[in-house]
């Protein structure tokens, strides 16, 4: 039997299992919108840990992380340092958005600024930029499924195909079970490329160099800056480097998949939760060894970044199929932990956001037909921008964090500032959105390098503060209510 149909027999194999266990997951518990929401809010130690980390594991990791290391250099280690200590802050605001959310019955980011603000435009303004962010973010994982299945068969799988393949798995469990049949299929998944990630990683390390101080030493000889920042043969300033590491670590908790993650357990749970969140976080550098390994055997040009680790298992070091199928399902259980995080909480910022502040009187049945139905729509524009788009893993990824960094000054305010008002918040939110992504589409750069989204991040906060001064402070009722929960 040839390689590239023993690969794609493992990773439909694979496919099979992470369906069955979301299904069976979900299965009789997906009736009301709590359950769909938030599992019922019970979710333990175990599973939030892999819900958490397979939410921010993702293509990125598998493949976007090894192609910044082989095309980027040290710059790719911005990816460790921001995920050590982004959760961080989670171990304060997380009980306390989790205590809100339980008195005033929240479960999405957007319900819990208009609550605050008490103003129906910010829920839909957070419902539309959660939206177009999620999208952006959501192709991430969808062109990793796509490269997965394309590399590993040999070009057998198109691209077109291996995405819709993947996704469509991921699309039926999220729809019929919510957020416990994601939850319990990221453990599976998790697991999975915990294992294969140091396995493939230190192997791809020692068949090439030997060791990897020897690797280092090649790449320090053939490229000099190349492992450093901001010095000669660097690929990015040492500005540019540090606003990046700033607009994840400050943007991490607040992507809605995320943040609404404060309701769905105690907070005992939370704070283990980021105590032990650092140990799933090393399967990356195996991930980032593999990238720095190609530098040097694969010529520059000969591959795009985002597929240089499968380049290498496949091509490079001819591995057998049922190997690289190992690895491919590895990369796919990467990409889907991200995707069904992503697409649950899409279709509930959007239902909550945007529908019920526009159709005001829907029934919870109709609620709850509307995010599952969000789901299919959503991972349907997601996969235009996928097969149509250019941008590459770590770009989509980038993009996607200047957005979604603009909803931390509400955020923030609303848990610590009374004096915070909805216009300001608003004005504030849009601002840095029309400033992040003038710059990340329009302008040819930015100032000193700094990134797009704390451009904009700088305009909203002196606007959201400057109108929420000039403006009559908000009724102390509510305002207490999230500030001293």
């Amino acid at each position: 039997m040839q390689d590239w149909l023993i690969a794609l027999i493992m990773m439909c194999l694979y496919l099979a299992i992470a369906l069955g266990i979301g299904v069976y997951a979900g299965k009789g518990r997906g009736g009301s919108i709590n359950e769909f929401a938030v599992a019922g809010g019970g979710l333990g130690l175990f599973v939030m840990m892999f819900l958490m980390g397979g939410a921010v594991f993702s293509a990125f990791s598998f493949l976007g992380a090894p192609g910044w290391a082989y095309s980027r250099g040290a710059p790719a280690f911005y990816i460790i340092v921001y995920t050590a200590f982004a959760i961080l802050p989670w171990y304060i605001i997380g009980p306390k958005i989790g205590k809100i959310g339980r008195k005033h019955k929240l479960y999405t980011l957007s319900g819990f600024l208009q609550v605050r603000y008490k103003t129906k435009f910010l829920g839909v303004l957070v419902g539309l930029i959660a939206l177009l962010a999620f999208i952006q973010y959501l192709a991430t994982q969808m062109k990793g499924m796509a490269y997965i299945f394309s590399i590993m068969t040999d070009g057998h799988i198109p691209f077109w195909l291996g995405a819709l393949l993947a996704y469509g798995i991921v699309v039926i469990y999220v729809a019929t079970g919510g957020l416990r049949a994601a939850a319990w299929s990221d453990v599976f998944q998790g697991i999975l490329m915990i294992v294969i990630s140091w396995a493939v990683g230190l192997a791809v390390v020692n068949q090439l160099h030997g060791s990897t101080g020897e690797m280092f030493r090649n790449i320090n000889d053939l490229q000099s800056g190349f492992l450093q920042i901001g010095k000669d043969g660097s690929t990015m300033t040492a500005v540019g480097y540090t606003t990046t590491i700033l607009v994840s670590i400050m943007g991490f908790m607040m992507w809605p998949h995320l943040f609404t993650k404060s309701y769905v357990s105690k907070s005992i749970t939370i704070k283990k939760t980021v105590l032990v969140y650092p140990i799933f976080a090393l399967f990356l550098i195996p991930l980032f060894l593999a990238g720095f390994a190609a530098i040097g055997v694969v010529q520059a040009g000969t591959v795009s970044p985002d597929e240089i680790l499968p380049y290498l298992v496949t091509t490079v070091l001819e591995l057998p199929g049922w190997l690289y199928g190992l690895v491919g399902a590895g990369a796919l259980a990467a990409a889907m932990s991200s995707a069904d995080a992503i697409t649950h909480s899409a279709s509930l910022e959007f239902t909550t956001g945007v529908v019920q502040n526009i159709w005001t009187d829907l029934s919870e049945k109709t609620t709850l037909l509307t995010m599952k139905l969000g789901v299919v729509g959503i991972g349907g524009l997601a996969y235009v921008i996928t097969i149509f788009g250019g941008q590459g893993l770590i770009t989509l990824l980038l993009g996607a964090y200047g957005s979604i960094v603009q909803f931390a000054p509400g955020v923030y305010s609303a848990l610590y500032w009374k004096r915070a008002s909805g216009l300001g918040v608003t004005l504030g939110l849009i601002a840095g959105t029309i400033v992040n992504y003038y710059y990340q589409l329009a302008a040819a750069s930015t100032p000193f390098g700094i990134h797009a989204g704390i451009m904009g991040l700088i305009a909203n906060i002196v606007i959201m503060i400057g109108i929420s001064l000039a403006t009559k402070p908000q009724e102390d009722d509510m305002a207490n209510s999230y500030v001293k929960p």
